[in-house]
């Protein structure tokens, strides 16, 4: 059977360890595939229609074209529209989370500074979207 990758926008090493980390502690099957900007999201999420991610997780703050770009194309994008999208950022700013809410996006947590709580949430993210929910084929 074939596991569709989940997708992780993430600029910062030390945070893409962490989704790394909590991805193995919740034995999560699926590939991971990283992009490092809104705009490299957009070009991978859209070079594999067959291969649609079956997740994407998001932080606003990217370099270059950032997180709310691509959340907006996300959403425009009718091939698109049903993938998921969770919002992990750094920015507990309410215009942030009422753009993204406005936008489309299914969730938005905000990251822990701490490692040990960061991990925890992720982990949590990822049984909840993997283990409890039924995503769309």
């Amino acid at each position: 059977m074939f596991a569709r990758p989940i997708l992780v926008v993430e600029d910062s090493e030390e945070d893409f360890e962490t989704v790394l980390d909590a991805a193995r502690c919740a034995r999560v099957i699926h590939p991971i595939v990283r992009a490092r900007s809104g705009g490299e999201c957009l070009r991978l999420i859209r070079s594999a229609p067959g291969d649609r991610a079956l997740l994407v997780l998001l932080d606003l703050n990217t370099h270059g074209d950032d997180g709310r770009d691509a959340l907006r194309e996300i959403r425009s994008d009718d091939a698109l529209k049903a993938v998921p999208v969770v919002v992990l950022s750094a920015s507990a700013n309410p215009r942030d989370l009422q753009f993204c809410y406005a936008q489309g996006a299914n969730a938005y947590h905000v990251k822990p500074v701490d490692h040990a709580l960061h991990l925890k949430m992720l982990q949590a993210v990822f049984a909840y979207w993997l283990g409890c929910v039924v995503l769309s084929a």
